[in-house]
């Protein structure tokens, strides 16, 4: 089975914000990085099950290239991305934005 994901507003917001930063670092950087995104969530409609685990219903799968991991909990046979959360900041800044 292959799931649909969909971003919730604020990991719609995350995604936007770091496009826009890699864009302004190099033209055509930005884009680089969401194709990175779109590949991953594409693995990750494939093998939801295959990311690790962070708390009872949340994963993270690693973007390749790029100092991101999307989060993620599965619903209703749904791929729910809760945030493209940056790997060097505050860790778990994104709980509470589901119920566990």
């Amino acid at each position: 089975m292959v799931y649909n994901a969909f971003f919730t507003l604020e990991a719609q917001v995350e995604l936007d914000e770091a496009y826009l930063y890699y864009e302004q670092q190099q033209e055509g950087l930005g884009k680089v990085f969401i194709e990175a995104i779109r590949k991953t969530q594409d693995r990750i409609c494939h093998f939801p099950q295959a990311w690790q685990p962070l708390s009872v219903r949340t994963r993270r799968a690693l973007v390749s290239r790029f100092p991101f991991g999307i989060i993620y909990y599965i619903a209703h046979n749904e791929i729910v991305i809760i945030a493209i959360a940056h790997l060097h900041r505050k860790p778990f800044y994104w709980k509470g934005r589901h119920d566990e």
